[in-house]
């Protein structure tokens, strides 16, 4: 099996250049917050979300 991690592209315009940025969502009435990794196409400016760096693309 490979494990390589796969490149990430933007979906809009097929882009490999990301700005990185860390976010943080609070729940409807505050109870709860979860971290945010977001990562910003540097073309279109399309935004990824990434939830608690729980996913296939780990930027650390």
């Amino acid at each position: 099996m490979d494990m390589t991690r796969p490149e990430l592209a933007c979906p809009l315009c097929d882009n490999t250049e990301f700005q990185q940025e860390q976010g943080r969502l609070e729940g409807r009435w505050g109870f709860t917050s979860h971290r945010l990794t977001l990562m910003i196409c540097t073309r279109c400016r399309y935004i990824l979300h990434f939830y608690d760096k729980h996913s296939i693309f780990d930027f650390g």
